[in-house]
C-alpha cells in the first residue's frame, strides 16, 4: 500500500520521513489502512480476512499515517511491514498477535507494544523514535507527563514490556530521542531469537530486567546516553547467547563506531549462557552529583556509588571481554560474579575520581568475592586513578598483568587479600603507585614480580609497605628480581612476613627503600622457603627483618649484608650455603662472621650458632669452631661494654680464655701454655740456687734445695716436678709443700700456682661451653 497509486504520470517521489510532516499528498488515514483487514459483520473486531491469492503481509510504503493506528488486542495473521512512513500518532500494537512487525526507515511518536504476541521479528530498521510529551484518553502516552502519568504504566518511548517475540527484535541503526522519559522499557520480553542492536542511539534508559533470550544480545557500535542515571538496565536477564558490546567493524575503517554509554550499565544477577564482549568499548558515567539509586547513597565502605558498570551476581559460561581499548570512567562492578571462562582487562582503561574522605569510593575494579574458572588477563591495564580489589577472588587459571600501569598513591592500589590462584599470579614490568596488598594469597603455581616498580604506599602509624605479601602461600616460587633492564623495585619496602614457597623466593637484584620513620625495607620474618636467594641490587635503605625465618638453601650477596639499617636476625635457620665454604677456605669464614657482626645491631649469639651449627653439619667442624670462638669474643666485649666498672675485669677475664684455651674452642693452646710454663719453671727452678744449703742445721739439704722438714728423708730434688705440681690445682704430688723456697723463689713459685689455676679455670669453662654445644636439643 503506497501514495500515489491514481497513475503513472503523478506517481510522487520517496517519501522522506525525517523532514518533517509531509503534504496533504502522502497522508494516509489510519482507518483506512485498516478497513481492508476488517472481517464483514466482525463489530470493528480486528482479524485477517483469509484470501487464498494474497500473501499474509500488509506493506506500506512513503506515507504519513494521520490518525491512530489501533491495533490493540488484534489477532491477525499477518505481517505489517512499514518501510518510509512517518506517523502522526504512536502505533497501537498492545496485546495484539500479529504474524511480525516490520518499521524500516520510519519516523514513529513512539511504539505501544506491552503484551504484543509476534510469531516472527519484530524490527525497527534506521528508523527514528522521536517522542513528544502529552496524554490521550486511555490514560497512556508513549511519554507522559508528570500530570498524566500513572502508577505502574512505564513511561517509555517504546514500550514492549511482557511482549513476547518469537523471531528476533531488531534495532539496527535505529535512532530513539527522549528527553521525557525511559527510551525503551521492555521488562520481562521473551526473545526466541536474538536481540539486534546495532548502532542504536538512544537517550533515555534502555531497560530491559527479566528479559530472556534464544540467542545473542547485540548492542555492537550502539550509543546508549542516559547520564545520571542507568544507560542499560538488565537486572536479572537470561541470555541465550552472547551480550555483545564493542566495536561495529561493518563498513570502512574510519567508520567503524564502538559502543558508548554515558551512564551505569546495570547487569546485576544476570545470566549469560554465551560471552560478554565490551572490547574497546566507551564507557561513563558521572563522577559525582546525584546517585543513580537512592540505595548506593549509604555510609556501606563497600558501596560504589558512582559505577559504570554493575555486574553483581552474575553468571557468565564463557568469557567477559573487558579489554582491547575499553575505556571507563567509574567503577567495574562485579561482586560476587562466576565467570566460567577467562576475564580480560587487557590494554583498558579504566579511571575514577579520586576519594578525599573515609570511605574514599574509589575503585576502579571491584570484584569481591567472584569465581573466575579461567584465567584473569589484565596485561597493558592502565589505571590512572582508583583501586583494583580482588578480595577472596578465586581464579581457577592464572592472573596475568604485565606490563599494567596503576595508579592511586598514597593508598591501596591493588588490594588482593585472601585471593586463590589455581595457575601464577605474574605481576610482571608494571608500574604501581600505591601499595600492592596481597595479604592471605594462595597460588598453585608462582608468584612473579620481576620487573616491577611499586611506589608511593600508604603511609600508616604502625607500618607502612609498598608490596604486602604477607602470609602468601606459592607452590612454587615467589620472584621479586630483575628483568632484563628493569629491576624489581619497592620504594617503600617489602612485607613477606609469614610467606612460604615451597621451592625458592628470588631477591635478585631487587632495590628496597623503606618509609621514612618506618625504617623497615624488608621483613621476612617466619618466612619459609626450600630455597631463599637473598641477592639484592643493591644495599638496601632501611632495616632487614628475618626473625624465625627458615629456608633449607641460602644464598646472598655483599649488597644484601651492607643494607643501611642493619639485619635481624635473631633465630634466622639455613641448613646449607648456596655457595659452600671450602675447608681450606679461611678467608670466606671471617668474610662471613665480620659480614654478621656489621649487620647486626649489637651482639645476638643465635645467629653465629646458626652459621657454626651450618658448617659443623657440612663436616666442617674447624671453621665451625672459629665461628664459635669468635662469638664468645664479641660476648665479652659486649658485657664489658655493658658493665663499665668491671668493664676492664671482663675484658681481662676474656683475654686470658682467648689466648689460654681459645674460650674452649682451642684446646691445643691449653697444651701449649701448660708446656711452656713446664719448661719455664723447670729451667727456673734447676739453673737456681738457694742460700738455705749453708744451713745445715735448720734445713735438710738436699743437692740445691732444702727440705721444710729435717726428718724428711729419701726427698730427691727435681725441679721438673716441681713446677708441675705448682701447675696442676687440687691435685698434689708430693713436692710443691715440701720444699723451702723464700724471697724471689716464692713469689715464683706463688705465680706458677696462680698460673695453673688460671689454666684449670679456663679450661673447665672452654670444656662446659664444648659439652653444651654437642649435648642434643641444644
Amino acid at each position: 500500500m503506497a501514495a500515489g497509486q491514481a497513475g503513472p504520470e503523478r506517481e510522487l517521489p520517496p517519501l522522506d520521513p525525517f523532514a518533517g510532516v509531509p503534504d496533504a499528498r502522502y497522508h494516509l488515514p489510519a482507518t483506512e489502512l485498516l478497513r481492508p483487514l476488517l472481517e464483514p459483520g466482525s463489530g470493528g473486531l480486528l482479524r485477517w480476512r483469509r484470501q487464498a491469492s494474497n500473501a499474509p503481509i500488509v506493506p506500506v510504503e512513503n506515507v504519513y499515517v494521520t490518525g491512530k493506528l489501533d491495533l490493540r488486542g488484534a489477532d491477525l495473521d499477518c505481517l505489517f511491514r512499514f518501510e518510509n512512513c512517518r506517523f502522526e500518532h504512536a502505533p497501537d500494537v498492545r496485546e495484539a498477535k500479529l504474524l511480525g512487525l516490520v518499521f524500516r526507515r520510519c519516523w514513529l511518536p513512539g511504539l505501544k507494544a506491552r503484551n504484543l504476541r509476534s510469531r516472527n521479528d519484530v524490527r525497527l530498521i534506521r528508523s527514528v523514535v522521536q517522542p513528544f510529551p502529552g496524554g490521550t484518553d486511555d490514560g497512556e502516552t508513549a511519554v507522559q507527563r508528570g500530570d498524566t502519568r500513572e502508577r505502574g504504566v512505564p513511561d517509555a518511548a517504546i514500550n514492549l514490556t511482557d511482549a513476547v517475540v518469537e523471531g528476533s527484535l531488531v534495532l539496527t541503526r535505529t535512532r530513539i530521542a527522549t528527553s521525557f522519559g525511559r527510551a525503551l522499557q521492555a521488562d520481562r520480553l521473551k526473545i526466541g531469537g536474538a536481540l539486534l542492536a546495532y548502532r542504536l542511539k538512544a537517550d533515555g534508559a534502555v531497560r530491559v530486567p527479566g528479559m530472556w533470550t534464544g540467542g545473542n544480545v547485540n548492542f555492537s557500535g550502539a550509543t546508549l546516553r542516559n547520564p545520571g542515571g542507568f544507560a542499560l538496565d538488565a537486572n536479572g536477564v537470561h541470555i541465550g547467547g552472547s551480550l555483545l558490546c564493542e566495536v561495529d567493524n561493518f563498513g570502512a575503517a574510519e567508520q567503524r563506531q564502538p559502543f558508548t554509554a554515558r551512564g551505569v550499565l546495570h547487569l546485576p544477577s544476570a545470566r549469560v549462557d554465551g560471552d560478554i564482549v565490551f572490547r574497546a568499548a566507551d564507557l561513563a558515567s558521572p563522577q559525582r552529583g546525584p546517585i543513580a539509586v537512592e540505595a548506593w547513597d549509604s555510609s556501606d565502605p563497600y558501596v560504589d556509588p558512582w559505577p559504570a558498570l554493575v555486574a553483581d551476581r552474575m553468571r557468565v559460561e564463557g568469557n567477559v571481554e573487558l579489554s582491547d581499548g575499553l575505556s571507563a570512567v567509574g567503577t567495574l562492578r562485579m561482586i560476587n560474579t562466576r565467570i566460567g571462562g577467562t576475564l580480560r582487562l587487557a590494554r583498558a582503561r579504566i579511571k575514577v575520581t579520586r576519594g578525599k574522605v573515609e570511605p574514599f569510593y574509589d575503585r576502579a575494579l571491584h570484584l569481591d568475592g567472584s569465581e573466575i574458572d579461567g584465567d584473569l588477563e589484565a596485561t597493558g591495564l592502565r589505571v590512572p586513578s582508583g583501586q583494583l580489589r580482588l578480595a577472596d577472588v578465586r581464579v581457577g587459571g592464572n592472573v596475568l598483568a604485565a606490563r599494567a600501569h596503576l595508579q592511586h598513591a598514597g593508598r591501596d592500589v591493588f588490594s588482593a587479600r585472601r585471593m586463590k590462584v589455581a595457575g601464577n599470579l605474574h605481576l610482571t614490568d608494571a608500574t604501581l603507585e600505591g601499595t600492592l596488598r596481597l595479604q592471605g594469597t594462595e597460588v598453585g603455581g608462582s608468584i612473579e614480580l620481576y620487573g616491577t616498580d611499586v611506589s608511593a604506599p600508604t603511609v600508616r602509624e604502625q607500618t607502612s609497605y609498598s608490596v604486602d605479601l604477607r602470609t602468601v602461600r606459592a607452590g612454587r616460587n615467589i620472584s621479586l628480581t630483575r628483568s632484563r633492564d628493569r629491576h624489581f623495585r619497592a620504594t617503600g619496602g617489602v612485607n613477606m612476613d609469614g610467606a612460604s614457597a615451597a621451592r625458592r623466593i628470588d631477591l635478585t637484584g631487587a632495590e628496597f627503600d623503606s618509609v621514612a620513620g618506618h625504617d623497615i625495607a624488608l621483613d621476612a620474618s617466619d618466612l619459609t622457603s626450600d630455597e631463599l636467594m637473598l641477592n639484592p641490587g643493591k644495599p638496601a635503605r632501611g632495616r632487614i627483618l628475618l626473625r624465625h625465618a627458615h629456608c633449607r638453601t641460602l644464598d646472598d650477596n655483599d649488597a644484601f649484608w651492607e643494607t643501611q639499617g642493619g639485619i635481624e636476625l635473631e633465630d634466622f635457620r639455613y641448613d646449607v650455603l648456596h655457595r659452600p665454604i671450602e675447608m681450606k677456605n679461611d678467608r670466606a669464614v671471617n668474610t662471613r662472621i665480620d659480614q654478621l657482626r656489621t649487620a647486626m645491631a649489637g651482639y645476638r649469639p643465635g645467629p653465629y650458632d646458626q652459621l657454626a651449627a651450618m658448617l659443623r653439619s657440612s663436616g666442617n667442624e674447624e671453621h665451625a669452631d672459629t665461628v664459635l670462638f669468635r662469638k664468645q669474643q664479641y660476648r665479652y666485649e659486649a658485657l664489658a661494654q655493658g658493665y663499665r666498672v668491671f668493664g676492664p675485669g671482663v675484658r681481662l677475664w676474656s683475654w686470658l680464655q682467648r689466648w689460654m684455651v681459645g674460650y674452649g674452642y682451642r684446646p691445643v693452646r691449653a697444651l701449649g701454655w701448660l708446656i711452656g710454663l713446664l719448661v719455664v719453671g723447670s729451667l727456673y727452678f734447676w739453673l737456681g740456687h738457694d742460700s738455705c744449703v749453708t744451713d745445715p742445721v735448720r734445713y735438710m739439704v738436699a743437692g740445691p734445695r732444702c727440705a721444710i722438714d729435717q726428718q724428711e728423708t729419701g726427698l730427691q730434688w727435681n725441679p721438673v716436678l716441681y713446677t708441675a705440681d705448682l701447675l696442676v690445682p687440687i691435685v698434689d704430688f708430693g713436692n710443691k709443700t715440701r720444699w723451702y723456697m723464700h724471697g724471689m723463689d716464692k713469689w715464683v713459685s706463688d705465680g706458677f700456682i696462680a698460673a695453673g689455676w688460671i689454666l684449670a679455670t679456663t679450661v673447665a669453662a672452654g670444656a662446659g661451653r664444648m659439652i653444651r654445644r654437642d649435648t642434643p636439643g641444644r
